[in-house]
């Protein structure tokens, strides 16, 4: 038995398309398809999608994401720091 593929609403990937996390995706997408091309360049031969990404994740993403969320005036996450400790009483003295 095959299943057919359902169909999708057309509003429904309107508002994926119009989405945020989308967008955003589209423009990651695109930075490691030019980091594809230069390595490619660079090396002279094509590095292939997989290698361009995962060399683009250690390399770029990070600073990448902060540059990106300072152009579009986002406030970065900060990184949750960790709480002074509060010695327990049976390790007071």
């Amino acid at each position: 038995m095959t299943s057919q593929p359902k169909e999708v609403d057309p509003s429904s990937r309107e508002f994926v398309k119009q989405s945020t996390l989308y967008q955003e995706f589209l423009a990651e997408r695109e930075e490691i398809l030019k980091h594809k091309w230069l390595e490619s360049e660079r090396l002279g031969y094509d590095v292939g999608f997989e290698r361009a990404l995962l060399d683009w994740i250690r390399k770029h993403r990070e600073g990448w994401r902060a540059a990106r969320r300072q152009q579009l005036g986002q406030n970065p996450v900060k990184a949750a720091t960790p709480s002074p400790q509060v010695p327990l009483e049976s390790e007071k003295k």
